[in-house]
């Protein structure tokens, strides 16, 4: 018996991007270092769509739609610099010696790669006993800066938001995926 096509959608537990190095037409799509987003708190997909209607005889004759854009927004706690370097892009650097070190990411020059974003609900996050909810977004770019700073006398919450596209390899665009038994983010 088939998989059932409808779900509760519980939660989010863990979500991971990694930085699109090739995506070559008819080739194979490759990726760099997988980074956990810590802390996610929320990740979504919101997609624009567009509405053509053709009018005569003082009536609509047709009415045509076309999916425009596809945008994934993620909220999470803790900032992570080599997240900021697969989104953004710039430098990480760490320096020094315990106990006077530091890591730093530095921001030069913008070059807004593709990434993958990948976000799972935890296990009995769907309607599957020990299943889950995987939202993948096959190739995404940087719609606005991240959500980056400080808040007085509470946490700062870090965001971004992305435009999401099709891959050139094999038009993967964004996808959810219901899991019978949950399989973790690799």
């Amino acid at each position: 018996m088939p998989l059932s096509h409808f779900s509760k959608v519980y939660s989010v537990e863990d979500a991971k991007l990694d930085k699109i190095t090739a995506d070559p037409a008819g080739g194979s799509t490759t990726h760099g270092t997988l980074y956990d987003v810590p802390g996610i708190q929320e990740a979504g997909l919101e997609g624009d769509v567009n509405v053509a209607s053709l009018r005569g005889d003082n009536v609509e004759l047709d009415v045509t739609t076309t999916l425009s854009s596809v945008t994934l927004s993620v909220t999470h706690a803790k900032v992570h610099l080599d997240v900021l370097g697969a989104i953004l892009g710039g430098a990480v650097t760490d320096a020094g010696v315990a106990p006077n070190q530091t890591a730093e990411w530095l921001l030069t020059d913008p070059s807004f790669g593709a990434f993958r974003f990948r976000g799972i609900t935890p296990a009995n996050g769907s309607d599957f006993i020990g299943g889950a909810v995987l939202l993948t977004a096959y190739k995404c770019v940087l719609a606005s800066f991240p959500n980056l700073g400080f808040a007085q006398e509470d946490y700062r919450i870090a965001s971004f938001t992305a435009r999401c596209f099709k891959r050139l390899s094999d038009g993967k665009h964004v996808a959810e995926t219901f899991q019978e038994t949950r399989i973790a983010i690799a």
